[in-house]
Order: C-alpha cells, then sequence, then structure tokens
C-alpha cells in the first residue's frame, strides 16, 4: 500500500514552492473541516508534540512556515485537483452503505473504481508508514516527508470529521442542499464549515485564536479533560484507525443526518446541538495526531503496531 504505486515521490523544492503558489488561488467547493478547522487540528496536535517529534516536524516542513506546521495543513485540499495530485481525491473520505452507520475497512476503503485502499483510513495508515521511515536518514529518497506530513495532518482532521464518512448516495451529505440560516449550503458544508464559522462570528468576534484557547481548555482542565487518556490510547495503528472512522459514522448518522431533509432551512436548534460535537471531534483530531507523530519520532518506536 506504501506509496499508492509510486504516486508519492521526492520532488525538488523550487517545484514544490511553485505548487503552493498556485495552490493558494481559490477551488470550487469546500473539502474538509474548514481551513479553520484544519489550522486548530495542527495547532492542537503541534502544541502536544514531544522533543523529537518537535524536531522532526520542523526540520521535515519548509523553511519558510518557520515551523509553523498549522500554515500547512489546508495544502492537500488546495491541490487534490492538480493533475499531479488528482489520484489524491478519494483519500479525503470514505464513502459507506447508506444508513448501515458502520464501517468495515475491507469493504469500504476503496476508491469509485474499487481500488482498495484509497479512502482516508488508507490514506492515514500509508502516511504514517511513510513518516516511519525519516529515521533512515538522508540516503532513503522513497518517500517525500513534507508531503507524507502535511497529508497525514490533514487526513487526521477529515477522518475526524464525521460527514467524511457518509452515505454513498449523497456524497457524505454534499447532495443534501439546504439553507443553513438565510444563505443556501448543503448538509456536508454545513459540518465542514458553516458550523465552524457561525460559532466564529456568535461567540468569539472571528478570532480563530480565541476558539481554540475554548477547545484546548476543555481537554487540558475542563469537560473532555477525563477523556483524554482514552482519545490517545493506541496499540496498533489500523485498530486505532478503524475506531476513528467508525465514531465519525456514528456521529454521522445521529447528528448529522437524522431529522435533516433536503430544502429545508437549519438554523439556531441544530447550531447549537451540533456545535459541541464538531469542537470535541477538532480536539480528539488534534489529541490524536499528535499521539501518531509522537510514537513515530520517536528514537524508542516504541507503542502501537505500524501498518506493513
Amino acid at each position: 500500500m506504501e506509496g499508492y504505486g509510486g504516486s508519492v515521490k521526492l520532488i525538488c523544492f523550487g517545484l514544490y514552492v511553485l505548487l503552493l503558489v498556485f495552490a493558494s488561488i481559490q477551488l470550487p467547493r469546500a473539502h474538509g473541516w474548514s481551513k479553520e478547522g484544519h489550522i486548530m487540528t495542527c495547532r492542537i496536535a503541534q502544541g502536544l508534540l514531544e522533543a523529537e517529534a518537535a524536531e522532526a516536524v520542523q526540520n521535515i516542513l519548509p523553511h519558510y512556515v518557520d515551523g509553523d506546521l498549522s500554515a500547512l495543513c489546508v495544502w492537500p485540499d488546495q491541490i487534490r485537483h492538480w493533475y499531479r495530485y488528482r489520484w489524491t481525491s478519494p483519500l479525503h473520505f470514505i464513502d459507506t452503505p447508506d444508513d448501515a452507520c458502520s464501517f468495515d475497512y475491507s469493504r469500504d476503503c476503496h476508491d469509485a473504481h474499487g481500488k482498495q485502499n484509497m479512502c482516508v483510513a488508507g490514506a492515514v495508515q500509508n502516511f504514517t508508514s511513510q513518516l516511519s521511515h525519516y529515521r533512515e536518514g538522508t540516503s532513503d529518497r522513497r518517500y517525500n516527508m513534507t508531503e507524507a506530513l502535511l497529508f497525514l495532518s490533514h487526513f487526521m482532521g477529515d477522518l475526524h470529521q464525521p460527514m467524511h464518512v457518509g452515505f454513498t448516495s449523497d456524497e457524505g451529505g454534499n447532495t443534501i442542499d439546504l439553507r443553513w440560516f438565510r444563505h443556501k449550503s448543503n448538509l456536508h458544508h454545513v459540518w465542514d464549515r458553516e458550523i465552524i464559522l457561525t460559532a466564529l462570528n456568535d461567540y468569539y468576534d472571528k478570532d480563530v485564536d480565541l476558539l481554540l484557547q475554548d477547545i484546548e481548555g476543555n481537554f487540558t482542565d475542563g469537560m473532555w479533560s477525563d477523556d483524554v487518556t482514552s482519545w490517545k490510547h493506541c496499540d496498533d495503528l489500523l485498530a486505532c484507525i478503524n475506531k476513528y472512522a467508525v465514531e465519525s459514522i456514528k456521529l454521522a448518522c445521529k447528528w448529522g443526518y437524522k431529522g435533516v431533509e433536503a430544502g429545508e432551512t437549519l438554523s439556531d436548534d441544530y447550531f447549537n446541538s451540533r456545535m459541541p460535537i464538531v469542537m470535541k471531534r477538532i480536539a480528539q483530531g488534534g489529541v490524536r495526531l499528535a499521539m501518531i507523530l509522537n510514537q513515530v519520532f520517536s528514537d524508542t518506536q516504541e507503542g502501537f503496531a505500524l501498518p506493513t
């Protein structure tokens, strides 16, 4: 599974920078957590890194971001429609059987052509495995460590967005058109972006840092603090990734789809009841991303079993 048939290869630094510049051009249709959601996931993770992992991340990132992982966490969304990276498009989500409210890796982790491992759960496995080669040094040129880090960081966010493990027929809610308060949207976009932006506008004066402080406060000494140990416990990476996907589809069924009809208007009731779930999933994604990076970049590499 590693490398998806050799699609991920080392690219020269100049071309990499050029791709990032062009990728900043806005592309149609939103994917994954909003920009703000991915930024918060990566900031949470980076704040929880142990010394070895923090040093590795600093070394892997391009120098111009000054060690800030969150500066590039949206990159996989920005480049997914470029010819070079078109193969990554199915890696952002999982389509599950309608109304089954379950995830089975062998059944569900494939692209539209049936190619196995081509889903967000497979992507997290693959790029974690690639990063595990970091300690082999610069002589190992099989994988692009920068791309692997950015893809893993982004896909851990996607895996925790409930509607990214949604139903096949509606493309994770993308085809369920509705209104969010006074403007047109769709169910997938509500979970990607609308809930986060509404929270920022209503409670945080559009300041992502203030929202992030509240989320971090909830898992450091607040309502989720007793749960963090269980969030980051992982003996076997594949089993853990499957668990995270199951969590997402269960939440999608219970809180995403339930009671929603195409064409209706979602407003305060939906927002107030779903906002805590969105914030908790951002927190879990960040905590678990840190756990994976700490394990992968540890000198001992003791902990979970890595995919092979």
